[in-house]
């Protein structure tokens, strides 16, 4: 089997509210927003995550997305250049309503040291989790 194309599909409350924080992460938008559906491409090969309005795409699935309070459904790993650009994304995160669940910055006695990587977790408005990472090495 040889898919064309692989993207992710996410249960989201408020389209609204998702444009705006992937928006001020400086993510481009892939097509045009519904009110059941905006879309992202991350990264420099276009990989699309889709953001449904929760109903929609319960349809779907034929039953309930997760609950994201009580646990994970995936956590995508976002690779950066620099410690500066590091820096940078974790502000911009808070500053765009998401939440910094670890950064290895200021939640380990060492300054990062997790097989030299700086490590951030946030989740999004709805909870969907990324891995921020950068290697100085």
């Amino acid at each position: 089997m040889n898919p064309k194309q692989i993207w992710a599909n996410l249960g989201v409350e408020n389209i609204e509210r998702t444009t705006k924080f992937y928006l001020s992460l400086g993510f481009q938008i892939n097509g045009s927003p519904s009110n059941d559906l905006v879309s992202f491409f991350f990264g420099p090969d276009n990989f699309v995550i889709h953001f449904f309005k929760k109903e929609q795409l319960e349809v779907s699935l034929e039953s309930k997305t997760a609950d994201l309070s009580n646990g994970n459904e995936v956590m995508f790993s976002l690779a950066i250049e620099s410690k500066a650009e590091y820096d940078s994304w974790v502000e911009n995160i808070k500053r765009a309503g998401g939440k910094i669940v670890f950064d290895s910055n200021f939640d380990r006695k060492e300054s990062y040291d997790i097989n030299g990587f700086f490590v951030c977790v946030f989740a999004d408005p709805d909870g969907h989790k990324f891995n921020l990472l950068y290697n100085d090495n």
